[in-house]
């Protein structure tokens, strides 16, 4: 299976594409997606969106990950974050790959084993499951390829347990 993990945000969107043969996971592809700050924000997300559609068409990925946002300290930057998450859905959906949804929490947990993870630690342990020989950068696509790393192990997850796992869990927003 190909994922896309997308790591979304107006001035750098991180992608990743992953693929897996059971257990099994490879880094096929990473980037980010950068827009200028002066631009006007519609130019930015048709640019996000763009951009997403072309990976989607070189990759040809089955599924979609993507992050959710984090409203932490700074309200401020959750807002355009929130438009570059709506411009990478809306992308993965024109071109039909379906889309999974997870938290920052979820991401770590499933990468690293703790949802307080740092930056560090998920770096670390995307190139260690990914059998890569450096760390992956920018830290947006690393982001990204740890958000296609815990959608291939839910999806594990998921078929070992025959549903009962995500169905007990619910979504990220249930």
């Amino acid at each position: 299976m190909i994922i896309l993990g997308i790591d979304p945000g107006l001035a750098n969107t991180g992608w990743g594409i992953i693929e897996t043969r059971g257990a099994a996971m490879r880094a096929r592809a990473y980037g980010c997606i950068h827009t200028s700050a002066g631009s006007p924000i519609a130019v930015r997300l048709r640019h996000i969106a763009d951009e997403l559609t072309q990976v989607v068409d070189k990759y040809h990925p089955d599924e979609a990950a993507i992050e959710g946002i984090y409203f932490g300290a700074n309200t401020r930057s959750a807002i355009p974050t929130a438009h570059a998450r709506g411009a990478a859905l809306v992308a993965c959906s024109l071109c039909g790959v379906e889309i999974g949804d997870y938290t920052p929490m979820q991401i770590k947990q499933s990468v690293v084993g703790t949802g307080a993870a740092d930056k560090r630690q998920v770096i670390y342990m995307v190139r260690t499951l990914l059998h890569l020989d450096h760390d992956p950068r920018p830290d947006h696509a690393a982001d990204a390829l740890a958000c296609a790393v815990c959608h291939a192990h839910l999806r594990q997850t998921d078929a070992l347990t025959g549903g009962a796992y995500v169905q007990q869990k619910g979504s990220a927003y249930a």
